[in-house]
């Protein structure tokens, strides 16, 4: 089993959720860490944390049948599956609170505690692992509607938990003048995280025309903000592909956060502080290896759903699909495209849509996935060259080279894979859509 099971199961057996303390006892246990160390990340008093720790064993043992402690607690279920019993009892209970879950329309990030959630539990070990780490940085590509903005919520969510503050900022909310000047920019960066955190913003104390606007930042960042709270600070950086477009702002921002990386080596204050960047689209600002923030720290792309994900999906939904052959049709369209799915999941839910239908109307003006495509033929009349490239590939079954900065713009996009320098289109759908259109 892995930890996100053993919590699935905990949680179908008592039929509640678990207290927020517990799931940290048994995650960082699992990780081998000590009550002290726990005590230390989390901010709970050691004592308090053992007294819970101690009612938890006792609650394990009587779920899993046999005695657990933490001396026991990995090495006794790591090495065993849940039983087709138990896989059953935890899909019950997911079922179970979704029925009590108004159904979402998935246009925005799936939120906290919601049962149409799919988790992703590597991914997820991985980043919950690397927050903790001084000076970390996360990066998280993928293109868009892939459920980056939904996997950042449950990273901030566990920051939380073990005692950090956490202040998340959307690059799109920054206004075209503020990004187009790297002294506005930084100013606004420094000025949103102080409102985050209810620290008075006091810019005009630590900025220095004489010092330039990045030793500025990184003063006030270090000296003020970070010194003022006696905590770790998780820092989201969301849709820093929004900078790109401002290349001279670019080069000089993506290396500043870079320089916080190395410099928290030696500086525990900057120590204190977590990236986590996510982004869209590939970087193509000429940056020395040594200067890019995208090239260190953990990187993580999130995946397409699989059959099986799909049909816990659609179970979860209410639909009766008892075979892999629908989820197979579905996927035959979508490729398993988060978003894809879910959007053809609500509307099937909730306009009384067969799948046939669906189906059938899917590639076309009149599908549910027009306004979608849409964006796709916006992007492609105002970069004709990406029009010309996807239009090859369209036309071939085998696939095609294409020049490998506009195959790498596509791939960021989601329109198409890549796998052994040829392109292939990345679903059915694509190919419906664009084959019958000359949008180029």
């Amino acid at each position: 089993m892995t930890i996100d099971e053993v919590v699935q199961l905990t949680r179908a057996r008592l039929q509640k959720d678990l207290h927020p303390v517990q799931e940290i006892i048994l995650r960082q246990v699992w990780e081998g860490k000590t009550y002290t160390s726990i005590a230390s990340t989390s901010h709970y008093g050691e004592h308090y944390l053992r007294n819970i720790a101690s009612g938890l064993w006792q609650t394990l043992s009587q779920i899993l049948e046999k005695p657990m402690s933490k001396s026991n607690f990995r090495s006794s279920l790591e090495s065993r599956s849940l039983t087709a019993e138990e896989r059953e009892l935890i899909e019950e209970s997911i079922s179970s609170q979704c029925l009590a879950t108004l159904l979402e329309y998935p246009g925005s990030p799936v939120p906290l505690g919601s049962p149409f959630y799919i988790h992703h539990p590597l991914i997820e070990e991985l980043a919950y692992q690397e927050i903790v780490k001084p000076g970390s940085v996360l990066r998280i590509k993928a293109p868009r509607k892939m459920g980056k903005s939904s996997l950042l919520l449950r990273i901030l969510d566990r920051a939380n938990s073990l005692g950090c503050r956490t202040v998340s900022l959307d690059f799109q909310q920054a206004e075209d003048s503020v990004l187009g000047n790297l002294d506005k920019f930084l100013r606004w960066f420094c000025a949103n995280i102080s409102r985050y955190l209810e620290l008075p913003p006091l810019l005009d104390d630590y900025w220095d025309e004489d010092m330039g606007s990045k030793v500025s930042c990184t003063i006030y960042l270090q000296q003020y903000v970070l010194a003022e709270i006696d905590r770790p600070l998780v820092l989201a950086l969301n849709e820093v592909n929004r900078i790109f477009e401002y290349p001279k702002v670019a080069r000089e921002v993506l290396p500043l956060l870079r320089s916080w990386h190395e410099e928290a080596k030696r500086i525990k204050t900057l120590g204190k502080l977590r990236l986590i960047v996510l982004h869209s689209t590939e970087i193509y600002i000429p940056l020395k290896l040594s200067e890019s923030p995208f090239n260190v720290g953990l990187p993580l792309q999130l995946p397409y759903f699989t059959e099986e994900q799909i049909l816990a999906l659609a179970q979860r939904h209410g639909l009766d699909w008892t075979d892999s052959l629908d989820a197979e049709r579905l996927m035959a369209m979508v490729g398993g495209h988060p978003y894809l799915v879910r959007l053809a999941f609500y509307h099937l839910c909730q306009n009384a849509l067969t799948l046939d239908r669906l189906l059938q109307e899917a590639p076309t003006i009149a599908g549910i996935y027009k306004d979608y495509l849409r964006g796709f033929w916006v992007t492609l009349q105002e970069y004709p060259e990406l029009g010309v490239a996807l239009k090859q590939v369209v036309k071939s079954e085998q696939g095609v080279e294409l020049d490998p900065v506009v195959a790498c713009k596509l791939l960021s996009m989601g329109l198409i894979h890549i796998d052994n320098n040829r392109c292939t289109l990345s679903c059915e759908l694509y190919r419906l859509y664009f084959g019958s259109h000359n949008f180029i």
